[in-house]
């Protein structure tokens, strides 16, 4: 089943814009961002030409011959049955971390062929960037692009109940038919999560086993890209932390422990691959504030941080969490539940606010809350809940001492405002930044 992205949206937008530069998507691997591209190609454009760095090896040598953006561009016809016209055709540059030639020559294609819609596009373009020599600084527009979110998920699933989301106006209770089955939705995003081939397939009732496979392949694939993009003396401290990630996370307070990596591991050694896994959009890095006041970002807390996955769904399938556990809501599925939770809600308010952080509200680390996001003219607290049990004590000691405008509480309890507190239920953790802007 092919899934609508929302993302074709923004790439209209760029399309259409005045001085428009060539795009670089950046999104870690297998999210969709290549059928994304042909999507839009085929909506809006008379021809698609994709050109993949990784299976084409002999783009990499046209790129090493020559810079001349005239001449490339009339060798590139060699390699595509699509015609290549100013205007008329979508030019793909997949994979384009491959080619550090190719990279670099993205500003000629600026300066010289504007008319020209160009986007590259790949996996670890992060990390590719991050080395410096390839970057065509001031001639690109970048773009990330994310799993799939629930709202997606639910257009492809259910439309009606996401256009019944869609037309809420103001902050009261959910009906109880529709609520419920928002939640049973969600349950079955969380066993999936964004990566589109696993929800593909639970969507063709190719069933659970097909799920777990996909899912079990993109990690070992995640493993593979270890050993051939990283530096060799990092291989081992990339996978340590990877696949430390469910204990991180099982962890009441959830704070990144290097000891949990490797005993007696140190925070210089491990930098390096901690970046490298961002870079590579596998985790998110979630800084500690202890003051949140504006900008958060000059209020980080560098030594104090915690990691999620980028997708819950392969969060769960590292874990070796079994569908079932979900499904049948264990008991013994209590203090990982929390992890599961938080990683699925930050998972979304990245697609909608700047990187969140945390609040510590002392060194003992005795409060605690488990978001904070800026938006616009406010700074609000974010706790997160798992179940109903909406029960805790630092959300109420935030308030106290900072009396913020907005507060809120994702939980499975439904839709409700009360005085500065909005409680969300965690299936509308996507609709979040519509329900704050409700007047």
């Amino acid at each position: 089943m092919n899934i609508d992205r929302d993302i074709t949206g923004a790439f209209s937008a760029w399309k259409n814009k005045a001085g428009r530069m060539p795009l670089i998507l950046q999104g870690a691997r297998q999210i969709g961002k290549t059928w994304a591209l042909l999507e839009f190609g085929k909506r809006e454009f008379k021809h698609t030409a994709i050109f993949n760095f990784d299976k084409t090896e002999e783009l990499n040598v046209l790129f090493d011959s020559t810079k001349d953006v005239f001449r490339l561009i009339e060798q590139l016809r060699l390699y595509t049955k699509a015609p290549i016209v100013a205007g008329e055709t979508l030019i793909v540059f997949d994979e384009i971390q491959e080619c550090n030639k190719a990279l670099n020559c993205l500003k000629y294609f600026c300066e010289d062929v504007p008319q020209y819609h160009i986007v590259a596009a790949g996996s670890l373009l992060g990390v590719s960037l991050s080395k410096g020599d390839s970057f065509p600084v001031g001639k690109v527009e970048f773009m990330n692009m994310f799993p799939l979110t629930f709202k997606e998920f639910l257009d492809a699933t259910a439309p009606d109940l996401s256009d019944f989301v869609e037309k809420i106006e103001k902050i009261e209770p959910l009906p109880l038919i529709v609520y419920n089955r928002l939640k049973e939705y969600f349950l079955q995003y969380q066993i999936t999560g964004g990566m589109p081939k696993a929800v593909s397939d639970f969507l063709d009732n190719k069933g659970l086993d097909a799920v777990e496979d996909d899912l079990q392949n993109i990690i070992n694939a995640c493993a593979l890209d270890f050993a051939k993009h990283a530096q060799q003396k990092d291989i081992p401290k990339i996978t340590a932390i990877w696949n430390s990630l469910p204990s991180q996370l099982s962890k009441e307070n959830r704070k990144f422990i290097y000891k949990l990596v490797k005993p007696g591991a140190r925070a210089r050694e491990y930098e390096d691959a901690l970046l490298w896994l961002q870079q590579a959009g596998l985790i998110y890095r979630v800084f500690a504030t202890t003051k949140p006041f504006f900008p958060l970002v000059s209020y980080d807390d560098i030594t104090a941080f915690k990691i999620y996955a980028s997708d819950t769904g392969v969060l769960r399938r590292l874990s070796k969490l079994a569908p079932e556990v979900l499904l049948n809501k264990s008991p013994l599925f209590t203090e990982f539940k929390g992890a599961m939770a938080e990683n699925i809600v930050l998972q979304s308010l990245v697609t909608q606010f700047d990187m969140p952080r945390y609040w510590t509200g002392d060194a003992g680390g005795k409060s605690e809350v488990d978001f904070v996001i800026q938006h616009r003219d406010c700074i609000i607290p974010v706790e997160v809940k798992a179940d109903d049990n909406v029960a805790g004590k630092s959300i109420g000691i935030y308030n106290e001492k900072y009396s913020p405008g907005t507060r809120i509480r994702f939980s499975s309890k439904n839709l409700k405002k009360d005085g500065n507190l909005i409680n969300i239920p965690l299936c509308l953790t996507d609709w979040t930044k519509k329900i704050i802007e409700f007047k």
